[in-house]
């Protein structure tokens, strides 16, 4: 299992900018895909992005791309969302989860990921 720990929550405007992070230990970083979910009170858990073992693969789900970007620094071993252009439908509670997949690819599935953080929330004012 991995610990993860999500930083960078907060409220901002519609239009504005924030960058979430996510700090990883317990297991070697670079083992891990990387992803990043979010959640409404009454709704499930849904993906937003993910990033593969070394970087080269991304994924991002349709209602944030063009918006949002995430990348790791596998020396740090962190992962980071930004997030801009924020609209009142990005509020939620993001969390970040790691994949422990064998393989240099991405999965959009929750099923996928063995270990999460607690996740930090997000508010966009109209």
């Amino acid at each position: 299992q991995v610990q993860l720990v999500e930083s960078g929550g907060g409220l901002v405007q519609a239009g504005g900018s924030l960058r979430l992070s996510c700090a990883a230990s317990g297991r070697t970083f670079s083992s891990l895909a990387m992803g990043w979910f979010r959640q409404v009170p009454g709704k499930e858990r849904e993906f937003v992005g993910a990033i593969s073992r070394s970087g080269a693969g991304i994924y991002y789900a349709d209602s944030v791309k063009g918006r949002f970007t995430i990348s790791r620094d596998n020396v740090k071993n962190t992962v980071s969302l930004q997030m801009n252009s924020l609209k009142p439908e990005d509020t939620a509670v993001y969390y970040c989860a790691a994949d422990p997949t064998i393989y240099d690819s991405v999965s959009t599935t929750r099923e996928a990921y063995n270990s999460w953080g607690q996740g930090t929330q997000v508010t966009v004012s109209s």
